[in-house]
């Protein structure tokens, strides 16, 4: 009998490679919020019990991190209840549960990469509606996998990446966060480990636990805007963004409704180790992203040269603001 998968959050970006991740494994019935919002974990629960699944895979959140501060009973229904639910209910029924979360369930102190060992100490609503539902599925009982990743991308959807390349296409001038730190983890990175590791879990249960996703390297969100741009420029994109003309700005500066963690740099030495992985850079991932979203997209000609336009000395707002707006996105789904 081949194996019976349950996808739910299939329109998101990591939902949207699992699809085809994993395929690899078995037969997989894939929900968007249309057929199982997670706002209704009773919803989502008679989806698990109608289709008996072997495993249930759950890539759907609540992933508006300032917006929680403002509906974090609308957060926690999503993060904490619906996974507390869906853990239930595998385990009545003996099927593995795999659960995403992410670095925000730390503070970001320091500057050492943070493992699984590390004690949560969430900053934000967001944070702490994710850190429930984690605690909820390891008290469920239910055999589970819990990833947890960060400042994830894709070509599918909107994020940070996609944005720094439409502002630059728009913009003379960019400013970006700068003392946030970690690495940029494509979605398809996700879904490949995500489909490896259950593989091994099916065969070796005792592998099941909480993991650190993330590709290696680090940057901050200032370091990845310049390597996008970079990639436009040479791509021959027309750019209006000149070199050296991406402000570094602190976090204090961008300020949102919801504080951030500064080091957002997780170990993965533990997944590596237990499942014989060798994860990218963080470079590599980008660079897919942006080849899959714009290499093939048309080259309009540029209005003027760089020498015949007057460079802005001052970064517009409306640019400021729409550039921290992506980096409130990095979460996964």
């Amino acid at each position: 009998m081949p194996l019976k998968i349950l996808l739910l959050g299939k329109d998101g970006q990591i939902g949207w490679e699992l699809q085809r991740a994993l395929a690899l494994l078995g037969e997989v019935q894939a929900h968007g919020r249309d057929s199982a919002d997670l706002a209704r974990p009773d919803l989502a629960v008679a989806r698990v019990r109608d289709a008996a699944p072997d495993v249930v895979v759950n890539a759907a959140g609540h992933t508006a991190v300032d917006r929680a501060e403002h509906e974090p009973h609308a957060a926690f229904a999503v993060n904490a209840e619906a996974p507390a639910a869906l853990a239930a209910a595998c385990a009545d029924l003996g099927a593995w549960y795999v659960q995403y979360s992410s670095d925000y369930v730390f503070d970001g102190r320091g500057s050492a990469p943070i493992d699984e060992h590390a004690v949560p100490a969430p900053l934000n609503a967001y944070g702490r509606s994710v850190l429930a539902g984690e605690d909820a599925v390891r008290r469920s009982g239910a055999r589970h996998l819990l990833l947890r990743t960060s400042w994830v991308h894709s070509a599918r959807g909107d994020n940070f990446v996609k944005t720094i390349v439409r502002l630059a296409l728009e913009h003379e001038r960019l400013a970006v966060v700068a003392d946030q730190v970690g690495a940029p983890t494509s979605a398809e990175l996700v879904a490949d480990v995500t489909a490896h590791a259950l593989r091994a879990v099916l065969d070796r249960p005792e592998l099941g636990g909480t993991y650190h996703v993330a590709a290696s390297g680090e940057t901050s969100w200032h370091g990845c805007a310049c390597l996008i741009v970079a990639w436009a420029r040479a791509q021959g994109l027309p750019v209006r963004t000149a070199d050296g003309a991406i402000a570094a700005v602190s976090s204090h500066e961008r300020k949102g409704a919801a504080p951030r963690p500064l080091n957002s740099r997780l170990d993965t030495g533990k997944l590596r180790r237990a499942f014989g992985l060798h994860l990218p850079p963080w470079q590599a991932g980008v660079q897919r992203t942006l080849a899959e979203a714009f290499a093939a997209a048309p080259r309009p000609a540029q209005e003027a040269t760089q020498g015949q336009r007057d460079v802005q000395q001052d970064v517009p707002r409306d640019v400021q603001q729409e550039v921290q707006r992506e980096v409130q996105r990095e979460v996964p789904r």
